[in-house]
């Protein structure tokens, strides 16, 4: 992949208030492209699914970081990147399959992976039990018509 245009990296603690933020932010840094309004909120909800995943399930009852890269490149690509150091996921292939949850008495669906993969043209999830969990998600805007 060519070299991003802009990059913007952020970190915050895995608090459920700075899903509002993390959304918000990659909102207003993909505004550069000029996104439609579809494809804006296709990436404010896979950000929030993404950052609610580190806030619920890699740091359990305890707060970590929680780590943003956002990169907009000249072909209208967006890459977020969203990352936690936190407890890993054993079975990633198994993690992404519809309605698998390890919180389920919490009354998580299961879907989480499942939206972003839907809202997004690709996902990569890289985790290591103990180390954390990488969610690698790519969108390329369409071009508005002038």
């Amino acid at each position: 992949m060519k070299k991003s245009e802009n990059t913007l990296k952020l970190q915050f603690d895995s608090l459920s208030q700075n899903e509002s933020l993390a959304r918000s932010l990659a909102a207003a840094f993909v505004m550069q492209l000029n996104p439609t309004v579809a494809e804006l909120a296709d990436i404010k909800c896979a950000v929030s699914e993404a950052v609610t995943n580190c806030t619920v399930h890699a740091y359990r009852d305890a707060v970590g970081p929680v780590y943003m890269i956002m990169n907009a490149y000249a072909d209208r690509k967006v890459k977020i990147e969203i990352r936690d150091a936190g407890c890993g996921i054993p079975d990633v292939e198994t993690a992404m399959q519809p309605l698998y949850t390890t919180d389920a008495e919490n009354e998580r669906s299961g879907m989480g992976f499942t939206v972003m993969d839907s809202f997004m043209d690709s996902l990569t999830v890289r985790s290591r039990p103990g180390k954390g969990t990488k969610v690698i998600m790519m969108k390329k805007l369409s071009v508005l018509p002038r």
